[in-house]
Parts: C-alpha cells; structure tokens; sequence
C-alpha cells in the first residue's frame, strides 16, 4: 500500500479547512486526499503548527525547507518528495500515485456538511 505524505504550512487546523474564509484550494486538496484515501492509499498531513517534529524527524523535508518556507507544502510518495511549494491537483495525485483517474469523474468539493447541488446550501 502506497503512503501519501503532506508537510503542511503552518495552518489552524490540521487541514486549513476552517473559518469563515476558505480557501478553495485547501478544500478541493482536502476532497482529493478523501479521495486517494478511497482507492487504498495511506494518507498522513502534517500541521507545521501542531507537529514539527515530523518535520524534523526527515531530513529530507529539513532540506527543502532551508530554501524557504516557500517550499511548503511539500508532498512525498512513499518517502520521495514529488511536488514542493503547491498543492497538487487529483490528476497530478492519480498519475504519481499510480490510480486510474476516470474519465468523467470530476472533483466535487464539499464544504460546510453540504454536497454542491444537493439543495441543502
């Protein structure tokens, strides 16, 4: 089984998902993590906030962190960094993670416990 791992900024909470003000990249990221969870894959986020020491603790993310803070998040494979400074989309997930990405799927975002056209928001 294939590990997803995600080296977050500094956030409020472990997926910037709160608050009034979204940010509609975080969300979707946050469906499309739901989603890569849903076709096997082990996923783990962490908060640079609330955990540095997972940081610390892989010195490979300690590399790439001394060019910056720009460099986060940084997203890695199986221990192999794969995306710095971005947050890649399902696509660019499905293809480094090796899932089949259907043709007519589209992403679907949900935010405060509703489901985009469902009526409830």
């Amino acid at each position: 089984m294939k590990k997803l791992e995600v080296f977050d900024p500094a956030m409020c909470c472990s997926t910037g998902v709160c608050g009034v003000d979204v940010d509609p990249v975080l969300a979707q990221f946050a469906a499309d993590l739901k989603w890569v969870e849903e076709h096997g894959v082990t996923v783990v986020r962490y908060n640079l906030g609330q955990e540095p020491q997972a940081f610390v603790a892989n010195p490979a993310v300690v590399k790439e962190m001394e060019g910056g803070m720009d460099r986060l998040p940084i997203i890695a494979i199986d221990g192999h960094i794969i995306s710095t400074g971005m947050y890649p989309s399902r696509q660019q997930l499905a293809q480094k993670l090796g899932v089949a990405l259907k043709t007519a799927e589209k992403p679907r975002v949900r935010l405060g416990g509703c489901t985009p056209g469902s009526g409830c928001c």
